[in-house]
C-alpha cells in the first residue's frame, strides 16, 4: 500500500528552548521547543501554537476547545482525555503520544500524523479529516460517528469496536487493521477496502450465520 503525500510540519532545524507550565485563554505560543515538563491547560480556550515541538510533556486539566496547532510535533507527549472540540490542526505529527479519551469533536484536522499512539476512546465524531494518516496507532472503540474521512490511512492499526455509524468509508483502506468487530452497517462499509480475513467479522451486518 503505497502512502500518500502528506505535507509535514514547517520546523525550523533548531528552537530555542522554553520554560512554560501554564497555558491560558487565547495565548499564542510559537516558534520553541517544550520538553520534559508538565502544562497545565485547564483554561486554554482559543489557544493558537505554531512551529512548536513538544518532547516528553505531560497535558494536565486539557481543556483547548476552539484552538489551533499548526506546524507542530508531539513527541512522546501525554494528551489524554484532551477537550479539543471545534478545534483546528494542520501539519501536525503526534509520534508515541497517549490520547486516551481525548475528544476532537467537530474539530477540522489536514495533513495530520498520528504515529505509534495509544488512543483509546478517542473521540473525532463530525470531525472533517483530509489527508489524516493513523499508523501503528491504538483506535480501540474510538468514535468517528458521522466523521467526513477525505484521503485518510489507516496502516496497521487496532480499530477494534471503532464507531463509525454516518461514515463513508468508500475507498478508505482498513486492510492492515485489526479488528473483530466495528459499528457500522452495511451502507457505510460500501467500498471500503479490506482483507479476505477480514470479511468473517463484518458478516453478521449482513444478517448471514456462517456454518461451522
Amino acid at each position: 500500500m503505497q502512502k500518500q503525500k502528506r505535507i509535514p510540519p514547517h520546523l525550523p532545524a533548531s528552537l530555542p528552548e522554553a520554560n512554560i507550565d501554564l497555558f491560558c485563554e487565547e495565548d499564542f505560543i510559537s516558534n520553541c521547543l517544550i520538553q520534559d515538563c508538565v502544562i497545565n491547560a485547564q483554561e486554554a480556550r482559543n489557544i493558537d501554537i505554531r512551529h512548536v515541538i513538544f518532547k516528553n510533556v505531560v497535558f494536565t486539566g486539557g481543556q483547548m476547545p476552539s484552538g489551533k496547532i499548526t506546524d507542530t510535533l508531539f513527541d512522546h507527549c501525554d494528551l489524554s482525555n484532551l477537550k479539543f472540540q471545534q478545534g483546528f490542526m494542520d501539519r501536525v505529527e503526534l509520534k508515541s503520544c497517549k490520547l486516551t479519551g481525548s475528544d476532537l469533536t467537530e474539530s477540522s484536522l489536514q495533513h495530520t500524523l498520528f504515529e505509534d499512539c495509544i488512543a483509546p476512546y478517542l473521540l473525532l465524531s463530525q470531525a472533517k479529516c483530509r489527508k489524516v494518516t493513523f499508523e501503528k496507532t491504538t483506535l480501540t472503540e474510538a468514535d468517528f460517528y458521522r466523521a467526513q474521512l477525505t484521503n485518510v490511512e489507516f496502516f496497521h492499526c487496532d480499530i477494534d469496536k471503532a464507531q463509525f455509524s454516518g461514515t463513508k468509508l468508500a475507498g478508505i483502506d482498513l486492510s492492515s487493521c485489526q479488528f473483530y468487530q466495528l459499528g457500522l452497517t452495511p451502507r457505510e462499509l460500501q467500498g471500503c477496502i479490506i482483507a479476505p480475513a477480514q470479511a468473517i467479522a463484518l458478516v453478521s451486518l449482513l444478517g448471514v450465520v456462517l456454518k461451522k
